[in-house]
């Protein structure tokens, strides 16, 4: 079983058709343009939420724990509103994760 480039197990290997090995961690990397976004009531706890407004995949929520692990060291219970947190563009996050 393969996971898709949307998961954050995507570059983890499969041990014996039915187990992940170790997990290798997918870095997002910080970019010049990313933008500077603080989080609003609507999204506390729910980063998939955001993850579906901004790049219309649910699956990517992940992806704000990866950029912003400074900050977010649970990524649904810290994900409170007036947090700041740093987004990628949707473009550089495609071109990271081959999507």
């Amino acid at each position: 079983m393969a996971y898709k480039n949307s998961s954050p197990w995507n570059n983890t290997k499969i041990v014996n058709d039915n187990y992940l090995g170790i997990l290798n961690i997918r870095p997002i990397p910080a970019k010049l343009d990313d933008v500077l976004f603080t989080i609003t009531p609507q999204y506390t706890h729910r980063p998939d939420l955001l993850a579906y407004d901004l790049y219309d995949n649910p699956k990517l929520w992940w992806v704000f724990a990866q950029r912003n692990m400074d900050v977010l060291k649970d990524p649904i219970f810290d994900f409170e509103a007036g947090l700041q947190i740093f987004l990628p563009r949707g473009s550089a996050l495609s071109s990271s994760l081959g999507l």
